[in-house]
């Protein structure tokens, strides 16, 4: 449920997955003629996201992704946009 009075109030709060994993911290709300379109939420130091998302420093998960706000804010993982491995050159696949 997204029971907000001030979006104010949310700035800053924790940011974790319906899979229980700490993503991080919302930075930053997205609005559109006075709608939230999205939220800027800033990967945590010591949530181990950072590693799936190819060095970027956060999201923007747009609002459907949002399964509720309270104490913590609640998203969907499929959310994440996961950062594919890049596949090894061929010299480097056959000495491994």
């Amino acid at each position: 449920m997204l029971d907000i009075k001030r979006l104010s109030e949310v700035i800053g709060k924790k940011v974790y997955t319906d899979s229980g994993d700490l993503f991080g911290f919302v930075e930053e709300v997205n609005l559109t003629d006075n709608k939230i379109d999205g939220w800027r939420i800033v990967v945590g130091k010591d949530s181990g996201m950072a590693g799936i998302l190819g060095g970027a420093r956060g999201i923007i998960v747009p609002n459907q992704f949002i399964k509720a706000i309270g104490d913590i804010v609640l998203i969907n993982r499929n959310a994440i946009p996961v950062q594919k491995e890049e596949e090894l050159p061929l010299e480097e696949e056959e000495l491994v």
